[in-house]
């Protein structure tokens, strides 16, 4: 039963949306804004922390798989959880401004556990267990606030907020800011670490940010005045509702399309989790130079965002995920056939040695950014109206816990077999990454094809194309 605490509240929505009390200037400038926080943050967990492992902490693969198993559980739990809270409450804006003030100051907090290895790096003594599962623990804490203002906050508050009249540009934020947000943080990141491994800048300056846009957030946002508190039974019991299967699986062009994308982010965290370290370690490469490749292999991609956005808008998505998951497959080859350590030049990101690297992370960059376009709105339209905070945690479910648990696993396995795992001087063994992460990520990508047909189907004929 639905229960109505706001009587005094407008709940019509017209043809230009919700009533609020947000002039556009402030909804756009909040959309963006905290869109952009949220996805450098998200950035540094999923690109940095895994290089600062490497770092400070200790080169054991089985640490940055650790991390981001317990991570992306902790994410999924904690959206359905904030996600099943503020559908009861019928309201966003605290579970997003408290979400990005702590998750901010944990940032902060996370680069402290440099220091409880400090004396152990480089020197031959063996990392002590309990050092290894703080670093994991701190991980995990940031990922839950985090989970809580960004997936089941600032994501809910954005499909709210979307109207006939709006659903291009909110499209449009909700893909450019993920692309934004990778290539200002491996940019901007790789230059505030730097080649003398400064890793407190990056985490200060980007903590500083998130809890800037969090104080932002708590006196200028407001919720959709056509979002009201649903509540079917009680908490847990609404809580487990979304995991009713039969429910769930009537949903098939959902479920599809969930499934497509996760098997596309399997093999990306197959090789993605260990990019940073292979680029750094094998390569041989500085943490800025990697920014730089990377940042500037993904500006050219982002590109194709517009040309993107006109094909999602003329209802052409499954072919834009098809031609996604085709350049992403090219890219992983171009890298783990072309690149050797012998093959280019690590004094400098912009020699022509170098040629076929950018290449390779252009192409597989554009995959990554044009299924996270294509895919993010398909499964959006989706989503159960009465539910949508709900079913961000389904989404998480697929875009996120499942391809991280069995990617990362995969990856994990073939770093520790193969040939960049050594022994150094001190006799404690070390796991860099070679070019065979790519090679099987590349394989494992065509199996995102079979699902994407039967879905594509589904598509077609809901939309009348």
């Amino acid at each position: 039963m639905v229960y109505e605490d706001r009587q005094s509240r407008a709940v019509t929505q017209g043809s230009t949306g919700p009533i609020t009390r947000m002039g556009p200037a402030r909804f756009w400038a909040l959309m963006w804004g905290l869109g952009l926080a949220g996805q450098l943050c998200w950035n540094i967990e999923n690109q940095w922390f895994n290089t600062f492992v490497y770092a400070k902490i200790a080169k054991d693969s089985t640490i940055v798989t650790l991390m981001v198993i317990t991570s992306a559980l902790v994410t999924t739990f904690a959206t359905f959880f904030f996600g099943t809270w503020s559908d009861r409450r019928g309201s966003r804006r605290r579970f997003i401004s408290v979400g990005y003030i702590v998750w901010g100051l944990l940032t902060i907090t996370f680069g402290f556990t440099e220091f409880l290895a400090s004396g152990t790096v480089g020197t031959g003594a063996r990392l002590s267990i309990w050092v290894a599962v703080v670093v994991i623990l701190a991980d995990d804490v940031m990922s839950f606030f985090g989970s809580m203002g960004n997936d089941s906050g600032y994501n809910a508050w954005s499909n709210d907020m979307t109207t006939d009249a709006n659903r291009g540009q909110v499209g449009a934020v909700l893909a450019v800011v993920p692309v934004i947000g990778t290539i200002v943080g491996t940019v901007v990141g790789g230059l505030l670490i730097g080649p003398e491994n400064n890793y407190q800048r990056l985490f200060w300056a980007m903590g500083l940010f998130v809890i800037a846009s969090g104080l932002v957030s708590l006196v200028t946002l407001r919720d959709s005045a056509g979002l009201l508190p649903r509540r079917d039974g009680g908490f847990w019991q609404q809580f487990s509702s979304v995991f009713r299967l039969r429910g769930l699986f009537a949903q098939r062009e959902l479920v599809l399309a969930c499934v497509t994308t996760a098997l596309f982010f399997i093999p990306f965290n197959v090789y993605f989790v260990h990019m940073g370290n292979w680029m750094i370690y094998r390569m041989g490469f500085t943490a800025d130079a990697m920014g730089i490749i990377q940042g500037l292999g993904l500006m050219v991609a982002a590109v194709l965002v517009i040309p993107a956005g006109v094909l999602i808008n003329r209802h052409r998505i499954p072919l834009v995920a098809a031609v996604a998951i085709g350049l992403n497959i090219v890219g992983l080859l171009v890298i783990s056939l072309l690149v050797r350590p012998d093959s280019v030049d690590s004094t400098g990101p912009f020699h022509v040695a170098n040629l076929p690297m950018f290449v390779g992370v252009f192409l597989a960059g554009a995959g990554y950014i044009l299924v996270i376009q294509s895919m993010t709105m398909w499964v959006k339209q989706l989503y159960p109206e009465h539910s949508r905070g709900q079913f961000e945690g389904v989404r998480i479910l697929f875009f996120t816990l499942l391809p991280m648990a069995i990617g990362t696993i995969i990856g994990n396995v073939i770093v520790k077999s193969g040939a960049g795992t050594i022994t150094n001087e001190y006799g404690i063994t070390e796991n860099i990454p070679t070019e065979a992460i790519f090679t099987w990520a590349s394989g494992l990508a065509l199996l995102a094809f079979i699902p994407l047909v039967a879905t594509a189907r589904l598509y077609r004929r809901r939309v009348g194309k």
